[in-house]
Formats: structure tokens, sequence, C-alpha cells
């Protein structure tokens, strides 16, 4: 059966799910039009250079690493912020990267994550109902009729963010502040300060000796570059697809169409309707692309959805997000996997430990980090039992020191989330945790990397 025609526009005839309803359709239009015109914020061969890494991750020769805010904030927006998650993120790369023995593709969930799915489409306070608040890129989170109204000029404000963002995120990546003996120092700091010490300190003590021997021989940051920068990319849930489509463009060097709003961009539980709009705006752009699989996906419609979504069967261009509770993975991953490997389709399977681990406590939603870290072990334990390759894990976390999840080696407890709940949507990891997750991802990756060893040919490049 020949696939329909593709147009960056032929989303607007598909049904729609999760789409905010603007009373100003005047506006809605002309803003679009105007970002239309507006330099890419990411460029083609940025994304086929992440593509190319991700294939590796397919292949089991790379580890995925996602994470960063639930949805950005226009108010959090602040150098500070963007250094301070950028330098966890690093850490965490770090221990990976040595836990795994091999590359990691790192891809944060920033510059451009302002938008949210919800599960009802208004919600009520004290008597009122209002719209539900859609993420800053739509309308407000404070609750008034004025501010819950979707306003199409928060696409403006959402781009030159994203710009900002990603500008700084480019001179960090690329000018020294990369540099891998920094992130090893931050990353000793945290060991020394962790009540898990003991737990950490081997790992940190084998990196600080592999460092060492590395400067011995010559392999210093000062003579190789690569030792000083790394490659850091975007992403974001492609919800809202007015705002995807102006962002669209023609690649000059191939004639291909690219999403230019960032990296890598994913469907979400609630929008892979195969034949609803979100499905048919993203099987058109080359970007890699990622699903989220919940509890609700069968092994049929994935397979169907992979067809769509990788007719060319191209490591590197889908990768399988999972979340789907750590009550509930071991019912629902190992018949996806035999599915996928049975009908031979190239994807990078990772994990999403939080989004199906939110409970509430104490008047607010958290994430209890044990829930987290068990089903981590439970993906890395079904894809052993598969013979598949756990590639990847995407985690809602902050630079911060929050107080949204509770557990982790300082044990947040439910009656101290008040002190510094400060995300506008779901609970993130602190930095803390985030790195404490970082340094027990290692120890699976390790056990991995002997069931998946890489070619000899990398020992040599």
């Amino acid at each position: 059966m020949t696939a329909e025609r593709w147009s960056a526009d032929s989303w607007r005839s598909k049904p729609i799910q999760q789409a905010p309803e603007y009373p100003d359709k005047a506006l809605l239009g002309d803003v679009e039009k105007q970002l239309a015109g507006f330099p890419p914020l990411v460029f083609a061969g940025e994304a086929r250079k992440l593509k190319r890494a991700l294939g590796k991750v397919a292949n089991g020769e790379a580890f995925l690493l996602q994470g960063g805010d639930c949805a950005e904030s226009f108010a959090e927006h602040s150098a500070d912020n963007i250094r301070d998650f950028f330098r966890v993120f690093l850490q965490m790369a770090v221990v990976m990267t040595f836990g795994a023995a091999s590359p990691v593709v790192k891809i944060g969930r920033v510059a451009g994550q302002f938008a949210k799915p919800r599960s009802a489409a208004t919600e009520k306070q004290n008597g009122i109902e209002l719209p539900s608040y859609r993420g800053d890129i739509i309308n407000d989170i404070e609750f008034t009729a004025a501010a819950r109204t979707p306003d199409p000029r928060r696409l403006l404000e959402a781009y030159r963010q994203s710009a900002a963002t990603l500008n700084l995120l480019r001179a960090f990546a690329t000018g020294g502040y990369a540099n891998l003996e920094n992130a090893h120092r931050w990353m000793l700091g945290f060991v020394k300060d962790s009540p898990q010490s003991g737990r950490y300190q081997e790992i940190a003590d084998r990196i600080t000796e592999t460092l060492g021997f590395m400067r011995a021989i010559g392999l210093d940051p000062e003579a190789h570059p690569e030792l000083r920068a790394t490659d850091f990319y975007t992403s974001h849930e492609a919800l809202l697809l007015g705002f995807e489509q102006a962002m669209t463009r023609v690649d000059s060097t191939t004639g291909d169409y690219y999403a230019t709003s960032g990296h890598m961009l994913w469907i979400g539980d609630r929008t892979r309707q195969f034949d609803h709009a979100h499905v048919e705006y993203c099987r058109g752009v080359k970007n890699p692309l990622g699903l989220k699989c919940g509890p609700s996906l069968k092994p049929d419609d994935l397979l169907r959805l992979i067809d769509i979504l990788n007719p060319d069967n191209e490591a590197g261009r889908l990768t399988l997000i999972c979340r789907f509770g750590s009550d509930k993975i071991v019912d629902h991953l190992p018949n996806l996997i035999r599915a996928v490997k049975r009908e031979g389709h190239k994807v990078v399977w990772s994990c999403d430990p939080m989004h199906g681990n939110t409970i509430s406590a104490a008047g607010y939603k958290t994430r209890p980090f044990d829930r987290i870290m068990s089903e981590i072990r439970t993906f890395f334990a079904v894809h052993q039992a598969e013979g598949t390759y756990a590639g990847g894990v995407h985690l809602e976390m902050t630079g911060k020191n929050v107080t949204e999840c509770t557990g982790g080696a300082r044990m947040i407890l439910e009656e101290e989330l008040h002190d510094r709940y400060h995300t506008h949507c779901d609970p993130r990891l602190n930095a803390e945790q985030a790195i404490e997750v970082a340094f027990l991802v290692a120890e699976l990756l390790k056990a991995e990397r002997i069931a998946f060893p890489l070619p000899q040919v990398h020992a040599a490049e």
C-alpha cells in the first residue's frame, strides 16, 4: 500500500489530540507566519549527526542519556539554571561513559520543552472551572481566566528563550566548560558529600586513575580538543504542531524536510494514534524520533507505528521510550521486545522511569526514588533475559536542589516536599538524585557490557 503524500501541513487534515483551542485564530496565523520566517534553531546536519550517534546506540555500541525539565518555564529561564543543569548532565555522562565503557549520547529535554499533554482539558479550583495549564508556550499556570486562555504570542517567547538557551549550551559544550577534567572534579565533590559516598568511591577512584594515566601519556585537554568539548543535542515532545510546522525547513543539501525546533522530537503516550495528526507530522521529517510506549500499547500497534515512522528500518531513526511504572514493566515490556525483535526492527530501547511512577503524597505529586530505580533495574533485567540491548534512560531532572521526588541518599521525606517544590508540572530528580541514578546505572551498564562487548575495532579508534 502506497503511503499518503506528506507535506508539512498534511497533519491538519487528521484528527488531533491535546490541541489547545485558541480564541484568536487570526493572531495565531500571524504568529505562525512570523515564526516560519525566523532562523532555524537547529540545523539538518546536526540532526543527521545525532541520528548516526543513535544508530550506534541501536547497535549496542553507545548509550543514550536523555533528560531535563518536565516543562520549561519562562520565569525560571536564566543562565544559572542552564549552567547548573548542564553541569549535572556532564557529571552523569562521565559516570555512565565509564560504566558502559562506550560513548554516551547526550540529549537534553531543553530549549523547546514548553508544552505538556494533560489528562483533562479543564480543571476546577474552589468551584471554578478553567482550561488546564498546558505549558508556558500555550498559557500561564496562574489560575485566572485571562492567564489560562491560550495566547499565540507565547510561541514567540518560547522561540526566543529556546534560541538563547541553545546559544549558551553550544558555548558550554564547545568553549571549555565541558572539559572532561572539570566534570570529573565536580563529580568527586558530589561523592565526597554524599551519604552513600562509600558505594560510589570505587567508580570515582577508577575514573581518577584512568584520567591520571591519560594525562601521563600525553592525552590531556590542552593537547586534545575532544577532551574539552562534547556533542550535546536538544529534544522535546512534538505536541504543538502549528509551532513545529512553522519551524519545518527543507534542507538545501538533501531536499529533505527537517524540524528545526530541536534535534530530536518525540511523540507522547497520549498522541501516538497511528492515523492522527502527531504521527502524520512526525513521519515526514527526517529528524531522529522518539515514541513513548506506555502500558496501553499493544505489540501489533507498536509494529504498525514503527512501519509508519521508520519504513526504511534506519538505525538511529526511532527510539522507543518505555514508561510503564515499576509495578507494570514486567507485564508489558517483554511482549513489545519480542515483537520488535521478531520483525527485525532496528530501534533504540530507552527507559523512562519517571512517568509511570507518579503518586500523590502530602498534597503534592511526587515520585519515589526507589520506584524509579526499580523500573530501571527491571528494564535492564528484561533486556538481558530477551538478549536485547538496554540502550538508554530518559529522566526528568534539574540541576537545582529541589525537593520534588522522595527518597535518595539524603532521603527526602514526604513532609519535606513543600520545602523546595518548584516544578510547574511533574516532579523532577534534584541534582544529587540525578547523579545517584548515574552511578547506579553505571553498575548496570558494566554488567550489560559483558553481555554486549564492543567490536574490537573500537579499541584502536
